[in-house]
């Protein structure tokens, strides 16, 4: 099922490669059986999440499959212009991207295959924290949100961009 499982200081990161590309990641629960990265990309995944998981301002160099429509890559590569420690809301990063639909956004967000490489845990509701991963604003995934979020503010603080 995935080509590596990871231990993450949230629980698991399983990790789906394949075709010379990196094609999924996943968040998983800690009682998830780890899996040895059995091929290339998967392996360099593994070795730059468990770098980023030591620094939170780390960054990541793989080669992504070709998913999304336009409109999500669109909002893809405007979600991988925020740094570390910074966040934007749906709204700005809608504006940034050219719509006026943050909702748009925030569904591209969720639709996001590669969190993490593509850090979709940067945005967040004009009202707070906002959900993540398509999965509302309680639980587990908001857990994983907020832990990402305090980590990369060891390396800066936090600033609404």
């Amino acid at each position: 099922m995935y080509n590596a499982v990871i231990d993450a200081p949230f629980g698991k990161v399983g990790i789906r490669a394949g075709g010379g590309a990196l094609r999924e990641i996943v968040y998983l629960p800690a009682h998830t059986a780890g899996v040895a990265p059995d091929n290339e990309i998967a392996e360099r995944a593994a070795a730059q999440m468990a770098h980023y998981f030591d620094h939170g301002d780390a960054g990541f160099d793989l080669p992504l499959a070709p998913l999304g429509s336009a409109f999500q890559r669109r909002v893809w590569d405007g979600i991988c212009a925020i740094p570390a420690g910074t966040v934007v809301t749906y709204g700005e990063l809608a504006r940034r991207v050219g719509t006026i639909n943050p909702r748009a956004v925030g569904q591209a967000c969720g639709d996001n295959p590669f969190p993490l490489v593509i850090p979709c845990h940067r945005v967040v509701s004009a009202s707070g924290l906002g959900g993540f991963a398509h999965h509302g604003e309680e639980g587990f995934y908001l857990d994983v949100k907020r832990w990402l979020l305090a980590h990369e503010a060891l390396s800066r603080p936090f600033e609404l961009q």
